[in-house]
């Protein structure tokens, strides 16, 4: 159901593109708007991920470097039957991560310093199993997409403020007034569905990562932690580049009130209560041979801001 429902709000996207090039210069409007978002997200399809990588100030690292972090990675890859991802550490206090990448083959995942500094090992096991889960699903190239033709939305609907519009097929002006009505309302239409398609692939997420990792609650635990967290402390990187906030497991950016209202990122609480409720109808379950000795870096109160912002990863 969430695929079914993730393809028709991409087609919902792209329609509201290829009208706001039809209201605003006709055929020809719709032609340059088709050959536009074909153009970005093929440059996106190519290069999203080292763009993503390098606005967050990602480290690239080795089973040499953190070791619990490769290796949770390591063992979630081969449980879900994937190629082994790049893994990098972001040094940002607040905890929280993030996958990349248009396919398995070239994805990459990312984690701050504060998550390893301040989640024990399962909880770090179950946000590791989430972003492999958008990988496998290849939710990155999906919302990448998203975000290339909202942005590409935004574009036009401004060039026909600007500009007044173009004319219609039959060569007639377009009316100024429709313009106007398609810079306001267009952008934001289109940053809604991006929002929508955003919110159902982290439902998706969770649940995939459940099963990955095979204890729910590890997963809901740590999202409790990162909630507390992503509130307390600020993602600098991902206020200067808020653009990438919906690839994180946890809204980075600061703020509360009407904002949450337009998050990329459904309800924290009901996507503990989803999984907590996972966890009642899976019933007692093997841990699978997953170590559960926590991380000697994990705090055990709800949040504590790490002392340095280049502590140990593990």
């Amino acid at each position: 159901m969430n695929f079914f429902r993730t393809a028709v709000l991409l087609a919902a996207m792209t329609a509201l593109f290829l009208t706001v090039g039809f209201l605003l210069g006709g055929k020809t409007g719709v032609l340059i708007a088709l050959v536009v978002a074909l153009g970005m997200n093929l440059f996106a399809y190519w290069n999203s991920d080292k763009m993503v990588l390098r606005m967050a100030n990602a480290q690239e690292i080795g089973p040499q470097d953190a070791p619990q972090l490769y290796g949770i990675v390591q063992q979630l890859a081969q449980r879900g039957g994937l190629p082994m991802p790049r893994v990098y550490i972001i040094h940002e206090d607040q905890p929280n991560a993030f996958a990349t990448g248009r396919d398995p083959e070239h994805a990459a995942v990312a984690a701050t310093t504060g998550l390893l500094q301040n989640l024990s090992h399962e909880e770090i096991t179950g946000v590791m199993a989430h972003e492999l889960s958008h990988v496998q699903h290849r939710d990155t190239l999906t919302m990448t997409i998203a975000a290339t033709i909202s942005g590409a939305i935004g574009m036009l609907a401004q060039f026909g403020l600007f500009f007044g519009g173009g004319r219609d097929s039959e060569g007639r002006p377009t009316n100024p007034i429709v313009a106007i009505l398609a810079a306001i309302f267009a952008p934001l239409a289109a940053f809604l569905v991006q929002t929508a398609i955003s919110r159902s692939r982290e439902y998706e997420a969770d649940r995939r990562g459940a099963e990955l990792c095979g204890q729910p609650l590890w997963l809901a635990s740590a999202l409790g932690r990162l909630d507390a967290g992503v509130h307390q402390v600020p993602n600098y990187a991902a206020e200067a580049h808020p653009a990438t906030a919906h690839l994180y497991i946890a809204n980075p950016l600061s703020g509360g009130g009407l904002s949450s209202l337009f998050s990329t990122h459904p309800p924290m609480a009901e996507r503990i209560a989803r999984l907590e409720r996972m966890a009642q109808a899976q019933g007692p379950v093997s841990r699978s041979g997953w170590s559960t000795q926590p991380s000697p870096t994990a705090s055990s109160s709800p949040w504590r801001a790490p002392a340095s912002r280049r502590g140990p990863w593990g």
